[in-house]
């Protein structure tokens, strides 16, 4: 695999959106710093929409939607999308109908349960409850899980035709085609009227965890905040950058790394 390349080396003059992950990506240690609210607040100011994609739950993405200085909110790894519109209405877009999506979580539910009773220790994420398409089991969050225990359910779930992959803090679970890159592009195709082809220089991506590879592979401007290092060796496709700087200090430097590029090529 390709050596990750430093941020000083993309080219961000042309930067038109920033997508970026939440936990261990935006967060410090769990918490959104000032700092790094600041950096949205900065982007947003300078007309550069910022786009949230996150394994966290609808109910998360519907305050965030209404409370951030962001565009929009992709949660539950693609399985939903939450925006205000131009007259502050809230809107929501699924990856799946209404119909298809419960008889899927009625099967997900058992499945989960099923797996939590092989794995000692394992249990729901106490977020799970403002889910609506997946669900998610605590590695990392309020519960410690050894890596062995994570991969022993990735493959309980895998062998039952349950899509898992590991964030920061969950192992999240759903049913159905479709992943953060696919709510990404459908996203930018129906909001923002645009597409995202594989050497486009206007979109930047921002994570950090295992659950951000179909990003890392899509967008020609991924960045790893550095403590996505910590996860190299489970990802099937890297990030192209790197920060300094872990976690939302991170996400700051890309902040500034975007409007410096974007001020210089005016």
């Amino acid at each position: 695999m390709s050596e990750l390349r430093p941020l000083r080396e993309a080219d961000l003059s042309r930067v038109e959106a920033v997508f970026t992950d939440v936990d261990g990506t935006l967060t410090t240690a769990g918490r959104l710093r000032a700092s790094t609210l600041a950096a949205l607040e900065r982007l947003d100011r300078a007309g550069v929409p910022v786009v949230l994609v996150t394994g966290r739950p609808a109910g998360f993405a519907e305050a965030w939607a209404r409370t951030l200085p962001v565009s929009g909110v992709i949660a539950e790894n693609g399985g939903v999308s939450v925006r205000l519109d131009a007259r502050g209405a809230l809107r929501k877009a699924y990856a799946r109908p209404a119909s298809v999506r419960a008889r899927e979580r009625r099967r997900l539910s058992q499945v989960i349960h099923s797996a939590l009773r092989v794995v000692p220790g394992a249990r729901m994420s106490t977020d799970s409850r403002y889910t609506e398409v997946d669900l998610a089991i605590d590695v990392n969050e309020e519960v410690r899980l050894p890596p062995e225990a994570a991969q022993r359910l990735e493959a309980f779930l895998a062998a039952r035709g349950v899509n898992a992959v590991r964030s920061s803090v969950h192992l999240n679970a759903w049913i159905g085609p479709f992943d953060k890159a696919w709510m990404v592009r459908r996203f930018l195709r129906t909001v923002f009227r645009e597409r995202l082809a594989p050497d486009d220089r206007r979109w930047v991506y921002v994570g950090d965890s295992v659950n951000d590879a179909p990003l890392f592979a899509a967008f020609a401007l991924s960045v790893g905040v550095a403590n996505v290092r910590s996860v190299l060796g489970l990802l099937p496709h890297r990030p192209r950058f790197v920060t300094r700087s872990p976690e939302g200090a991170g996400f700051e430097e890309v902040a500034r790394a975007v409007l410096r590029a974007r001020e210089g090529a005016r």
